[in-house]
């Protein structure tokens, strides 16, 4: 039986702050669904962290004039403080400390002490001019796959992974105008091929909550040979790699997610309570723990595929993954945000200037779950107003004359109407139909038909009993309102038979 369940967001590289981009696909649903978990009575750990080892954190600091170490300090600390002001209730947030990679080297050196890891000589991109490798990040092109411009490593478009050597007019981001060329390197690199037909039996039987692109992608991905995937790289910038046979190489970032989502476990476990465990102690067979993701589309390779195969590669060592829960990429005035660019919108700059109640359920109203989807500052101030602040304003309005009277008594078919709203509200927080959408839709719904309600003699205990229910079902999302209004938020199913009325704060108050 499951006593816990363990909800991880992959880190965000440590190469700048979060934008709305980010908060409104993983990290949003992410913390909704660990608040409606705990609100139901379940055991619930929410871990992200911040990723230091990817090559993105050169390449914007030699953009930005500073160096990578100061770039993780600052970027660290604004990831933290911007998911902080947006209301993320991050429980195990992990970093680049000591810990982490002696786990790393620890769990990739099982893998290589099995034997399950191999040395293979692979084509990369070089640069005479620099003497260096040129790998993810540090090198651009066209997907060989799909055709669309990006980095090497993964493309984001299709979510394939793609070696630097097979870019299209591959090109150097250090230095567009460097020559490279293709040179040979020994790595070691999991064989991925030996494990496509037990990952293609796992993915068929965890599709239940899956979203389309990705049960697309998988199906693509796992109908042809998986090339291998390198686990090291013959670069300096990441967590050294203690092998002889690659001396001076370093893991690649990409290979790290299971030892990493095993660490964020334990760090959030230990963090509420858990007295302190080995990193890999919840992902053991018969731990009680489920793990579930929330992640980017493009994140799908390494979290999923990548990953999954690595604990194969532990034998029978380690539980799988309950599901994956993805999205698609959130647009600013439809256009992609780009820091580099300046079109950007930062957690903390809005949420210094809005309620993040109504950021919260602007961006749920809006989450890209299944393509892309667009925020704009007047869409925002519209949809929030007239979606949720008006309406929910006059509810309380009317509600407030009988603040304070009581108990009032609440009538059998009320107690039936709680049901069905804390029904409506489950059937898009569950796992196996979560939607951020649907369940910022059903809050909308639910306050429109509060506020046409023309409360008659006798039905103020029912009113008020209603508002309570909605208001606890929709405390994921708006949680500051209802931690103003509410003396806990706990989802219940035992209706009471009466009611004592309190004043509800106001939506759009800052202070509410």
């Amino acid at each position: 039986m499951t006593e816990r369940t363990v909800v991880i967001s992959p880190a965000p590289t440590a190469n700048g702050d979060l934008h709305l981009g980010h908060l409104a696909g993983p990290f949003l649903a992410a913390d909704v669904y660990t608040r409606y978990l705990r609100a139901t009575g379940r055991t619930a750990y929410f871990g992200t962290g911040f990723q230091d080892t990817s090559t993105f954190v050169v390449t914007t600091a030699k953009r930005r004039g500073v160096t990578p170490k100061a770039l993780v300090a600052e970027s660290a600390e604004q990831i933290a403080s911007t998911l902080d002001a947006v209301g993320i209730g991050v429980d195990g947030f992990t970093g680049d400390d000591e810990r982490f990679t002696k786990w790393v080297a620890d769990f990739w050196g099982r893998v290589h002490g099995a034997g399950k890891l191999e040395l293979k000589t692979m084509d990369f991109l070089y640069s005479p001019k620099t003497g260096r490798f040129l790998v993810d990040g540090f090198a651009a092109g066209g997907c060989p796959l799909c055709l669309a411009d990006g980095c090497a490593g993964l493309c984001e478009t299709c979510g394939n992974p793609i070696a630097a050597a097979d870019l299209i007019d591959p090109r150097s981001t250090l230095d567009p105008d460097d020559p490279v060329e293709p040179r040979e390197a020994r790595v070691l690199v999991l064989p991925m091929e030996r494990y496509r037909e037990r990952l293609r039996a796992y993915f068929d039987g965890h599709t239940t909550a899956m979203r389309p692109h990705m049960a697309q992608a998988l199906r693509e991905m796992l109908s042809r040979p998986l090339p291998d995937y390198p686990v090291t790289y013959p670069i300096s910038w990441g967590i050294p790699a203690p092998f002889p046979e690659v001396a001076g190489q370093v893991f690649n970032p990409n290979a790290e997610p299971a030892a990493w989502s095993m660490h964020a476990s334990a760090l959030s476990a230990e963090r509420c309570g858990e007295v302190p465990v080995a990193d890999d102690a919840l992902w053991r067979p018969g731990s009680g723990t489920k793990v579930v993701y929330f992640l980017g589309f493009d994140n799908t390779y390494p979290f999923a595929v990548a990953m999954t195969a690595v604990l194969l590669a532990h034998g029978d060592q380690y539980a799988l993954p309950a599901e994956f829960i993805t999205n698609e990429f959130y647009l600013l005035d439809h256009e992609k945000f780009s820091t580099s660019r300046g079109h950007v919108v930062g957690g903390r700059e809005l949420a210094a200037e809005v309620p993040r109640d109504l950021i919260r359920f602007h961006l749920a109203a809006t989450s890209p779950e299944n393509q892309c989807t667009n925020f704009s500052r007047e869409a925002m101030a519209k949809v929030t107003r007239s979606w949720l602040a008006e309406p929910w304003n006059r509810v309380a309005a009317k509600a407030d004359q009988w603040a304070g009277r009581g108990p009032l008594p609440v009538s059998e078919g009320s107690r039936g109407a709680a049901a069905r709203i804390i029904d409506r509200f489950a059937a898009s927080y569950e796992l196996d139909c979560f939607s951020l959408t649907r369940a910022a839709g059903t809050l909308t719904e639910q306050i429109a038909r509060l506020d046409r309600w023309d409360v008659a003699p006798g039905e103020a205990g029912d009113f008020c009993h209603e508002i309570d229910v909605v208001l606890r079902c929709a405390a994921p999302i708006l949680i500051d309102l209802a931690a103003a209004a509410l003396p806990d938020t706990a989802i219940r199913r035992a209706a009471p038979a009466t009611v004592t009325p309190v004043r509800l704060p106001r939506l759009g108050d800052r202070h509410a």
